[in-house]
Formats: structure tokens, C-alpha cells, sequence
């Protein structure tokens, strides 16, 4: 099955060294270098983080099946880094998910990781909006085909960009008073935007060509052919905005949600949340004489960063012709009635694997802000996240710490529809441990935050599995509302939206043996708590490599000591 992944912390810049092949499967090799480079992403040049020299890094690109093997080398001067694959599961390889603290420690400068695994992110702390990000399709494998026909392909990133350094954005959201990161300064296409200055804008001047010389903010052209069908790969990397797309004059066709199929369904725009990838179809059966523009707007906040946007070229009209008409309105940020028809329309192919028709267990999850000794956090049950130095995948595996039980409910009392009353939590491991190939049911429940009259949108992704989307509702969930659960069609995804005030349950079935994190998508919310741990069959893991747990002195006395 075809499928577009995304790279928490290192997506994308890859050059291929050599390739071996073992019979159809091929192993391809990388080297990646992690570094601060000098970019202008919006036309106005700043530091930010780049793989192998380049902002985004180059797409790798594998079938089905290819191993991927990729040498990180950390070139920053003073932080460590980590890369996740979003999206691949890591089967035997759990130590190879990229989560520093979960997974493995972070890669300490001037030192080298090697990943290898079947089948890319940055996933420490916030670097992916300092940059750290790319892109990873994997291709059907050979001999397979796709369930639905394409002329051609364009890859969409999307993600969004901040003139303050995301050291700064931490200390912000670590500080009394507290100090949010704010809107970004632009929305970025492909690693290219343009800050305080829109192309739109040449319209009402009255030109119909524009000129930016800059070659690392100039505006993404897609070219087309008429009369041809063309796929879309959209991949949402964003560290903080929800995101509506749109085509001038032309009707999107969504076919692939998180790397599966979906029942084809067709809609004039689309939100894309941080972490979702899809899959559409356009026919470019427009007037051939004109370009039309792609708009990407904000969703779910008050929007004070312009629209991006991008050109579709029609071949042969000239690359910097402007479209005649007016970009795409991007619908309201709060008319999340029109969110919900789009999201509720995502159904499961025909042929899809459905559910296990019963759970084992259902875990209750309350998203709420909350406050320790006057910091502003996130929490799951009252309990916000704090990640531990050694890696939970090693410490489990290995005995070698004593793990609480996280509260796996919150209180029928309690109102989502107010600020908490008591605002106070604590912190915790989060870490919910579960039997091996159980069949767990998760309930996400959104609440009001600690002002009044505010619930935001939260995409939440899960590593290690793609689980179903049973449901979703308004208000509190209710013990008779698993009466409404689709088993029937529901869709296989990564990543999904608790809507304000409102819940979302899903099922997975936990039979990969790792430690794996689950998570609100937006940085800063993770920064300050919104995540849990899940872990499953880790007593079946063999052997976890000696670099994935040498964190630390303490660390490397585990690693002389641990058993083999």
C-alpha cells in the first residue's frame, strides 16, 4: 500500500549512497548531518536547523518491503537529536522510532546513530520548528497496484515557520508569566513562503506575473497537463496550525488518509491536521489558457498569518503567470461545523481489515490545562507528561525501574464544558502498561482550558500502530455511546482531532512489542504535557541495542551491567 510518512525530526534530506538488492527487497543507505545552516524560508534569512545543508532535506523515497538504513551524524554545537519515522511501526525494531527518553537517548553532539529499519521527523524537543523535518513515500511494492489511476504526482509539505528561535518559544512556555510562541510569521509549501508580502497582491496592482529572485522563498508551481489526473501527497508537518487546502476552480478527490485507503469522496477543500498525510485526486479539466492558485489558510485559531499559496501551472502557460481569479476563501477558523463534515466523511476502503468486534479495556483520557506551582501545563488525567533521562524502552526491558499506574479515568463529575475547578496537577511517567495483543479502546476527551469559553483542536498521533477511528461526538462522552461506534467501515489511521468540547475513541490492537508514545501533535502542548506512554510485550524484545541506552554515566553503567 502506497504511503506518505513524515520525519519528526530529521525528514527527508537524504543522498543516496549505494542501494544493495536481496532479491525484489532493496537496502538503501544514507547519510544524514544534522546542522545549523543559514536559510529563507520566507525571504527573510535565519538560523534554523538543516539535513546534509538543505531546508526541507531531499525526499527519500522506498517500495514496500526496502530497508532503510540511515547513519545520523549530530552536527549541532550544544543539543541532542533524535529522528522519528512517522508512520512506521517499527516491528522489531522499537529502539528505531526516534523518541528521545522513549525509545533511545538523544543523539549528544558530534556523535553518530544508525537506523535501520523496514520502510522519517525530529522528536526532541521542539526542533521541528526550528526545521528539522522532510519527507518519506513509500511506494507500492512491485508486482501491486494502486485502487485508483494517476497521470502524475506532486508532493505537498506543509508546515509553518517563526522568525523567534525555538529556544526562545521553550523559555517561553517555561516561564512565569507564562509566554506564548504565538501566530507564525508564515505558512510554509514545500519549505518556501513569503513573510508580510502576498502574491495575491500583484492582482490588485495590476500585473499578472511576479518576480522573487530568491530561489529558497520563491512560490511552489505545480505543473500540470490538461485533461490529466493527478495525485496529490500531502503531508502536514505544522508545529502548531491546523490547515485548509483548496485548488482554484478545481474538486479534490481524497483517496488516502495516514498511509490507507479510503472510500473516494469528493470535496471543494480540506482541513489537514499536524501529523495527517492524504492522498487526492485532481482532473485538470479547467480553461488550459490560465493557472489556478492552491491556498492553504488557518484553521481552528484566529488566524493572523496570511494565506500561503502556490501556483498550478498549466502546461504551456508560463511558470510565473498569475491566476486571473481570486485565491480560495479559507473557511472560517471556528465554523468547525464545516471541519466536521469534512472528517466524518473518511471512511475505510472496501476490504480494509476491520475491528476486533470487542475491546479488552478502555482507557478514559481528560485533556486538560492545568498549573504546577504556577507553570501552565497540559495533562492526561491530571497528570502531565515528564519524560525520565534514561529511555523507558531500556529501563522497562530491563527492570531497572519502578513504574507507577497512571489513572486510566477521570471523575463522571467532572464538566468539560468549564475550566477546571481545582487547576492544580502533577507531574508523571504516564506510562500505561498493557497486556500483549489485547485490544484496547481509548477514549480522548477534550475539555474547556483554564480560561473560559476556550477548547482547542487537538490532533493527537500514536507510534508504533495505526488504530481505527471508531467515533467521534459533542460534549462528554457517555458509557451508551459506544452503541454508535462504527465497526463496520471504520478508518485506519496514525492520527487523529478531538474537536473542541468534544470527545474521539479509537481501538488498536497492542501487538507490537516496544514502549511507544502517545501524543497531542502540536509541539508546544507536548512541551508542556499533553502525551502518554503505552507499553506492551516489552519482556519480548530480545536485546536492546547498547546505543539506544547509553544516555548518561548511569547509563552506560546500565549497559556494562544489563543481562544478556
Amino acid at each position: 500500500m502506497g504511503k506518505r510518512l513524515l520525519l519528526y525530526l530529521l525528514i527527508g534530506c537524504a543522498m543516496a549512497a549505494n542501494m544493495e538488492e536481496s532479491m525484489a527487497v532493496k537496502v538503501r543507505h544514507y547519510k544524514f548531518e544534522v546542522a545549523y545552516i543559514y536559510w529563507s524560508p520566507d525571504c527573510e534569512e535565519k538560523m534554523m536547523m538543516g539535513i546534509n545543508g538543505f531546508f526541507p532535506g531531499p525526499t527519500i523515497r522506498a517500495k514496500a518491503g526496502d530497508t532503510i538504513v540511515v547513519e545520523l551524524k549530530n552536527s549541532l554545537p550544544t543539543e541532542g537529536v533524535v529522528i522519528h519515522w512517522h508512520g512506521v511501526k517499527q516491528l522489531g525494531t522499537p529502539w528505531a522510532d526516534g523518541t528521545a527518553s522513549i525509545s533511545q537517548c538523544a543523539i549528544n553532539p558530534d556523535e553518530t546513530f544508525v537506523y535501520r529499519f523496514q520502510f522519517y521527523h525530529g522528536h526532541y524537543g521542539m526542533q521541528r520548528s526550528a526545521g528539522l523535518y522532510g519527507s518519506l513515500i513509500v511506494d507500492v511494492a512491485d508486482g501491486e497496484e494502486e485502487p485508483f489511476y494517476y497521470d502524475g504526482e506532486h508532493n505537498v509539505l506543509l508546515s509553518d515557520w517563526w522568525h523567534e528561535s525555538v529556544h526562545a518559544q521553550m523559555l517561553g512556555l517555561s516561564s512565569i508569566p507564562f509566554r506564548w510562541v504565538g501566530e507564525p510569521q508564515a505558512i510554509l509549501i514545500n519549505g518556501r513562503g513569503q513573510y508580510n508580502c502576498s502574491l495575491a497582491a500583484h492582482l490588485t496592482e495590476g500585473t499578472s506575473s511576479y518576480k522573487i529572485t530568491n530561489k529558497q522563498c520563491a512560490p511552489v508551481v505545480l505543473q500540470v497537463h490538461p485533461n490529466k489526473t493527478y495525485r496529490l501527497r500531502i503531508s502536514s508537518v505544522t508545529s502548531l496550525s491546523s490547515l485548509n487546502l483548496a485548488v482554484g476552480n478545481h474538486n479534490l478527490t481524497v483517496v488516502e488518509a495516514d498511509g490507507n485507503y479510503v472510500k473516494p469522496f469528493n470535496v471543494n477543500d480540506m482541513d489537514v491536521y499536524s501529523g495527517e498525510t492524504y492522498s487526492i485526486l485532481i482532473r485538470t479539466d479547467q480553461n488550459s489558457s490560465l493557472n489556478y492558485w492552491i491556498s492553504i489558510g488557518i484553521r481552528g485559531r484566529l488566524p493572523k498569518t496570511q494565506q500561503a499559496l502556490a501556483i498550478l501551472n498549466y502546461h504551456p502557460n508560463s511558470l510565473s503567470m498569475l491566476p486571473s481569479s481570486n485565491p480560495p476563501v479559507t473557511p472560517q477558523w471556528n465554523d468547525y461545523t464545516h471541519s466536521k463534515a469534512f472528517y466524518y466523511q473518511i471512511l475505510a476502503m472496501h476490504g480494509t481489515p476491520t475491528p476486533p468486534p470487542n475491546s479488552d479495556r478502555m482507557i478514559s483520557l481528560l485533556n486538560t490545562q492545568n498549573k504546577i506551582d504556577g507553570y501552565i501545563k497540559w495533562s492526561i488525567n491530571n497528570v502531565s507528561l515528564a519524560l525520565p533521562p534514561i529511555p523507558y524502552l531500556g529501563s522497562m526491558r530491563y527492570s531497572l525501574k519502578n513504574i507507577g499506574k497512571p489513572p486510566e479515568n477521570f471523575l463522571e463529575d467532572y464538566d468539560v464544558m468549564k475550566p477546571p475547578i481545582n487547576p492544580n496537577t502533577t507531574k508523571g511517567s504516564s506510562v500505561y502498561k498493557i497486556e500483549f495483543n489485547n485490544t484496547i479502546d481509548v477514549v480522548l476527551q477534550n475539555t474547556n482550558a483554564l480560561s473560559g469559553n476556550v477548547s482547542e483542536i487537538h490532533p493527537w498521533h500514536l507510534h508504533g500502530h495505526d488504530f481505527w477511528v471508531l467515533g467521534h461526538g459533542d460534549g462528554k462522552f457517555r458509557k451508551n455511546d459506544t452503541s454508535k461506534f462504527n465497526l463496520r467501515n471504520p478508518p485506519l489511521r496514525n492520527t487523529v482531532v478531538i474537536f473542541p468540547y468534544g470527545w474521539t475513541a479509537i481501538r488498536f490492537v497492542a501487538n507490537n512489542p516496544g514502549v511507544w508514545a502517545f501524543h497531542c501533535h502540536i509541539e508546544p502542548h507536548l512541551h508542556m504535557g499533553m502525551g502518554i506512554i503505552l507499553a506492551e510485550g516489552v519482556e519480548l524484545i530480545s536485546k536492546v541495542p547498547n546505543e539506544a541506552l547509553a544516555c548518561d554515566i548511569t547509563g552506560q553503567l546500565l549497559t556494562k551491567n544489563k543481562p544478556h
